[in-house]
């Protein structure tokens, strides 16, 4: 367990453009935690999918939740010997929270299906920390990082995305899920930003949801 921090696992999620993978590796850096990234640039069919989701939400939903499997099963069951402490910019769940946004019914049967299956094993995060941003901000977001293949995302699917999140939220109560209104904040490049969710971070929560406004 970090020496400032007392959780052992914590994953900051968030909706696209959110910047959950961002404070994750100004996490690790100061704490010298285990990283743990989601490969997305690796799916082969996710420009496919933003091009024509119907076709390909299936195929896009399956190769994430399996690679999420096979990457969580290489770090958090067969740690690093060094390894005291987990950061990771998604959760497992995040696999069906897509899925209820992206397939129809009888796709997320089957999915759900092979999930249950699959999520076994892994352990809850003793903290989940959500990023959460306006449709317009991560809009802006994405826009201002470039990767074409997201140029097309609409505010309408931002805003479904994060309802699914909290429908997910709403039905967790065996850990902590932080959610931060960030949307003003720049943690990436003013420290003081950074610094005050670092601090809201050496907390101990109960399960269940905590919204904080932070205004900076």
């Amino acid at each position: 367990m970090s020496a400032t921090l007392p959780y052992k696992y914590i994953c900051i999620e968030g909706n696209i453009g959110s910047g959950k993978t961002s404070l994750c590796e100004l996490l690790s850096r100061k704490h010298s935690c285990q990283l743990i990234l989601e490969e997305f640039a690796d799916n082969p069919f996710l420009p496919y999918f933003y091009e024509d989701p119907v076709r390909y939400a299936f195929t896009v939903e399956l190769f994430f939740m399996t690679e999420r499997h096979k990457q969580l099963q290489h770090s958090l069951l067969k740690p690093s010997l060094f390894a005291d402490m987990f950061v990771s910019d998604y959760i497992f769940w995040k696999t069906m929270i897509f899925a209820r946004r992206n397939l129809d019914a009888e796709e997320y049967r089957l999915l759900q299906n092979l999930f249950n299956i699959l999520n076994n094993n892994f352990p809850a995060p003793d903290l989940l920390v959500y990023l959460h941003r306006s449709p317009d901000k991560l809009l802006e977001n994405i826009r201002a990082r470039g990767r074409h293949y997201e140029q097309s995302i609409t505010r309408e699917y931002l805003k479904g995305i994060q309802d699914s999140y909290f429908e997910f939220f709403r039905g967790q109560v065996a850990y902590p899920i932080l959610i931060l209104e960030v949307e003003h904040l720049d943690f990436v490049n003013i420290p003081a930003h950074y610094e005050e969710i670092q601090h809201l971070l050496k907390r101990k929560y109960l399960p269940g949801m905590h919204r904080i406004q932070l205004h900076l």
